[in-house]
């Protein structure tokens, strides 16, 4: 008798530019750290028939692109991956969720946040991260406590962006708020910075690509005078990363972000960051938590119903897991949801304090 295949997760992550790379090696490390202790306990043992054994991840870089995103998970498809785990950016996870559903492949999205992650209720795609709807409602309620009514948006042409845009004017529009956009692409720092003085508007949010230009974004508004008192903040997370500090040095505190992370953490939480810093030589993110609690779920989500794929699938709404940031359950927050969702997941407003920059502050916590 043939010994079955060990089950395989296909893996997307950002590990080259133009896609946020360091996020992709957070994303990784986490899935990768998970991986080796489910097989360090013995590996998947179903009671759902053959099919156990460890885990084995197969990586594909997607780089930004949704294009090679799509062909990666036909190629993962093929090759015998029973689910698909991971990716940070909305719009590459977006192209990988609509594929993996045409195929019948479980999808665990790690990291991306756009509401309309599927155009239309998807039964084999669930994602780990909050919704955008509710983490930049979260952003915008600590603006409007701030004081901040009057804002202006230095974004470039984005699905993600745009949804968010629209997320922050919808908030602010009932308090008498404004969002006013200026064209990070078609203008220069030294211009977008003219224009916000024009505007008065007294924060500025970075929805745009990171480093650039989101980095000579902060320092032409930073060097401004006009602009002492505006705030400078980045809802999608870019100063979350090493490379924010380590580009802007002294000038990188003081930038609120959003990061899905528990006011103080759990006891796996604790364990799991020892072993993360370890490895990525340096304090993990968010993204890297998520990580970890994709294989997490997935590993006990084989273990219940075994390596069917249609079974994986159907079995979103039983899943219970204690990831490092709580316990995480599937549901469909309402019946047009577009995806299997965590809705537990912590969410948080953060910066890097301006007398710091090393050292993390949390502003709000949900």
């Amino acid at each position: 008798m043939s010994t079955p295949p060990a089950p395989r997760i296909g893996v997307l992550a950002p590990l080259s530019r133009p896609g946020w790379t360091e996020a992709g090696r957070h994303l990784l490390a986490g899935l990768e750290l998970a991986a080796e202790e489910v097989n360090a306990a013995g590996g998947i043992a179903s009671a759902a028939g053959p099919g156990g054994g460890p885990l084995e991840l197969l990586v594909r870089d997607t780089a930004a692109d949704p294009r090679r995103a799509e062909a990666a998970v036909d190629e993962l498809a093929a090759l015998g991956a029973v689910a698909l785990a991971g990716e940070y950016h909305s719009v590459v996870a977006r192209a990988a969720a609509a594929r993996a559903e045409a195929l019948g492949l479980p999808y665990l999205c790690s990291s991306a946040v756009i509401d309309a992650l599927t155009d239309a209720p998807a039964e084999r795609v669930a994602r780990l991260a909050p919704a955008q709807s509710h983490g930049w409602r979260v952003y915008a309620e600590f603006l409007l406590a701030a004081g901040h009514t009057r804002l202006a948006v230095a974004t470039e042409p984005s699905a993600y962006w745009a949804a968010g845009t629209r997320i922050l004017r919808e908030r602010l529009a009932p308090r008498g708020g404004t969002v006013t956009e200026l064209d990070a692409r078609a203008l220069a720092p030294a211009a977008l910075a003219d224009a916000l003085a024009a505007d008065g508007a007294t924060a500025l949010l970075l929805l745009t690509g990171f480093p650039d230009p989101a980095v000579e974004l902060v320092r032409a508004v930073r060097r401004d005078p006009r602009l002492a008192d505006v705030l400078i903040g980045a809802p999608a997370g870019q100063p979350e990363f090493a490379e924010w500090a380590a580009l802007l040095g002294d000038e990188a505190g003081g930038v609120p972000f959003l990061r899905y992370l528990p006011a103080r953490p759990t006891v796996l939480g604790a364990r799991v960051e020892a072993s993360l810093r370890d490895r990525l030589g340096a304090a993990p993110s968010f993204v890297a938590f998520e990580g970890y609690d994709t294989v997490t779920v997935l590993a006990g989500a084989l273990r219940t119903h075994g390596t069917d794929r249609a079974a994986l699938a159907e079995g979103w709404p039983t899943v219970a897991a204690q990831g490092t940031r709580g316990e995480i359950r599937f549901t469909r927050p309402s019946p047009s949801a577009p995806v299997w969702q965590w809705t537990g997941a912590p969410v948080q407003v953060a910066d890097r304090d301006p007398a710091d920059p090393a050292r993390f502050r949390t502003l709000l916590a949900r």
